[in-house]
C-alpha cells in the first residue's frame, strides 16, 4: 500500500509540474483607435530613447574608467620593487584593453543604433564573440 501511495503522489506531483508549464493562450489585445502602427511608433520612440540614455551613461562610465586608468598608470610609475610593479602593470595591461574594448562596443552600438542595419534593441548581439581591438601602442620606429 505504501508503494501505491508514493507512486500516486509522484504522478500527481509531475502531472501538476507538467500542467502548471504549459503555455496559456495570449491574451487578445484590442487595437487602439490610432491602430498598432501607432503603439509600434511610441514604442520605437521610447526604446530609442531609452538607447540614448544607455548610450549617455556608458560614455560617461568609459570617461571614468579612463580617468582612473590614467591615474593607476601614473602610479604604476612611481612603484620601485620589480614585482610590485609587474601585479600592477598587468593590471594596468588589463583595463586598458577593456576599455578598448568598451569603447569598441560603445562605437558599434552607436553605429546600430544611428541606422544601422539592425534595429534598436538588437545592436548590442553584432560581434560579442569576436576579440576587443588590442590596446593603443606606441608606433614602432621603422
Amino acid at each position: 500500500m505504501n508503494r501505491k501511495s508514493l507512486l500516486l503522489t509522484v504522478i500527481l506531483t509531475l502531472a501538476s509540474v507538467a500542467w502548471a508549464q504549459t503555455p496559456s493562450a495570449p491574451p487578445s489585445a484590442t487595437p487602439s483607435k490610432g491602430g498598432t502602427g501607432q503603439m509600434d511608433m511610441k514604442h520605437h520612440d521610447k526604446m530609442m530613447e531609452m538607447d540614448k540614455q544607455h548610450m549617455g551613461a556608458m560614455k560617461a562610465d568609459v570617461d571614468k574608467m579612463k580617468a582612473s586608468l590614467d591615474q593607476l598608470k601614473a602610479n604604476v610609475a612611481k612603484i620601485g620593487d620589480s614585482a610590485e610593479k609587474a601585479r600592477w602593470q598587468a593590471n594596468v595591461d588589463m583595463w586598458t584593453v577593456m576599455v578598448g574594448h568598451m569603447e569598441h562596443m560603445m562605437k558599434h552600438m552607436d553605429a546600430m543604433g544611428s541606422g544601422g542595419m539592425m534595429g534598436p534593441g538588437t545592436m548590442h548581439h553584432g560581434d560579442m564573440g569576436a576579440p576587443p581591438p588590442p590596446p593603443p601602442s606606441e608606433p614602432k620606429p621603422q
